[in-house]
């Protein structure tokens, strides 16, 4: 191929590829990581089972190319927002209520896609597993992180454990995604919200920091 020039076939497979992904993602985000099949994502795609196939080349491939473009819907829709917000207690706020809103309007449709998928593959070694670890790890290290800048600028002063805090919050809306499916309503990430709240005032987070959660 001639320096420069734009490879057609290249691009028609990112494309077919990016296709099949947008809706892996979804099934997986219902019927698990385990009901993705190259015939099922053919059919749904309108596209052939051996073109489907040749993109992924097996079913853990496709597992796994799945996990990471849900991890890359989830930083565009929760993580990269929130960084338009300055380090510190603001940010965990809106943190945890961007996290909330991704799950209350079903950007996947089974809630949040990590909770799961960890909760169908928690117990079964190996690399699809250890990819659905890496993603979770790395969405906690990023909100430790975060937690720890407004410790750092005295935004938090009754909070000394970043990842206790972390761990506490993502509870919260974990349970609320949980409530939320089972029972149909969207009343779980209301008291979400104000349990993380409380929470965030027991650590010594200003009035304007906690109104960051009700809007």
């Amino acid at each position: 191929m001639q320096e420069g020039k734009i490879d057609g076939r290249r691009v028609r497979g990112d494309q077919s590829r990016r296709a099949v992904l947008a809706r892996a993602i979804q099934i997986a985000s219902t019927d698990g990581l385990e009901g993705l099949s190259i015939a099922r994502l053919a059919s749904e795609v309108e596209a052939s089972k051996s073109g489907v196939a040749a993109l992924f080349g097996s079913k853990e491939q496709l597992q796994l190319a799945t996990i990471e473009a849900a991890r890359a819907l989830f930083m565009d829709v929760v993580i990269d927002p929130v960084r338009a917000y300055p380090k510190g207690a603001g940010r965990v706020a809106r943190l945890v209520r961007t996290w909330l809103d991704y799950s209350e309007r079903r950007v996947f449709d089974g809630g949040c896609f990590f909770l799961a998928v960890s909760a169908e593959f928690d117990s079964h070694p190996g690399p699809v597993r250890d990819e659905i670890a890496r993603a979770i790890a790395d969405r906690d290290s990023y909100f430790i992180r975060t937690i720890d800048h407004a410790i750092a600028a005295g935004e938090l002063p009754n909070c000394s454990d970043a990842e206790q805090l972390a761990f506490e919050l993502t509870a919260l809306v974990e349970t609320a995604n949980s409530r939320s499916l089972i029972s149909g309503s969207s009343a779980p990430y209301g008291r979400a919200a104000r349990a993380a709240a409380t929470r965030l005032e027991a650590a010594g987070a200003e009035t304007r920091v906690l109104d960051l959660l009700s809007t």
